[in-house]
């Protein structure tokens, strides 16, 4: 039996909609998700999805499995019209289901399609883009007790350097906990625009630039390695 997609895959009503709304793919939007890259209002948005496509999942299964019922392999008797009723309230059941997610999941499109134009993202170099994934995953601005350098330690690995971190701060892309001291390391997250600039559609572009960004799973530590 061919194994059913996963949930992100399932079509649904809403996924053209979607598509239009944040400007690229339902698995491009559930990648970001999984990757911490999304705003509240987009991650409520993907995970409402999911939900919409798992109950969706469902009635296309509940659907198959009448059909079968109904194709004339089984015998007409009453056990026949016992399993027809059953999955007849199991159909029924499940569209319900489907009903009241795609409400939810309409009701977290709203906002999105709703909201003011963003302020386009700028172009990101390659290292930048490099850069941003590995703080999405965790990351902190540490302070040598020697030699009082400064340098940035992430989950992944990803070298940073502190005059990059002080340019991504600059265009707002980064924020520094400060109320941490260095010595014991000063948290680094992107901020909005540091998430909006990772997720916005991209195409081709000045020299240095990404034209695509597609985050690995993590974690990927291995892949970080030299």
């Amino acid at each position: 039996m061919t194994r059913p997609p996963p949930d992100g895959l399932v079509p649904t009503a809403l996924d053209q909609r979607i598509e239009a709304a944040v400007g690229y793919g339902i698995e491009e939007l559930h990648r970001h998700r999984h990757s911490g890259l999304l705003d509240v209002p987009h991650a409520t948005l993907a995970d409402a999805h999911r939900e919409l496509a798992a109950a969706e999942r469902d009635v296309t299964f509940h659907r198959a499995r009448l059909a079968r019922l109904a194709a004339g392999e089984l015998p007409v008797d009453q056990a026949l019209f016992a399993s027809i009723d059953r999955a007849l309230g199991q159909l029924a059941q499940a569209a319900d289901v489907r009903n009241a997610k795609q409400a939810t999941a309409a009701q977290a499109l709203w906002p999105i399609e709703t909201a003011a134009p963003r302020k386009a993202p700028p172009h990101l170099a390659t290292k930048d883009v490099a850069a941003l994934l590995a703080i999405a995953q965790g990351a902190k601005l540490h302070e040598h007790l020697v030699t009082h350098r400064l340098a940035v330690a992430t989950s992944t690995r990803t070298r940073i350097s502190y005059p990059q971190l002080q340019r991504l701060e600059a265009m707002g892309l980064v924020v520094r906990d400060t109320t941490h001291p260095v010595q014991a390391g000063q948290p680094v997250a992107l901020t909005d625009i540091g998430r909006a600039a990772l997720t916005a559609p991209r195409r081709s572009g000045p020299p240095g630039t990404t034209p695509a960004l597609h985050p690995p799973a993590f974690p990927a530590v291995s892949r970080t390695r030299r």
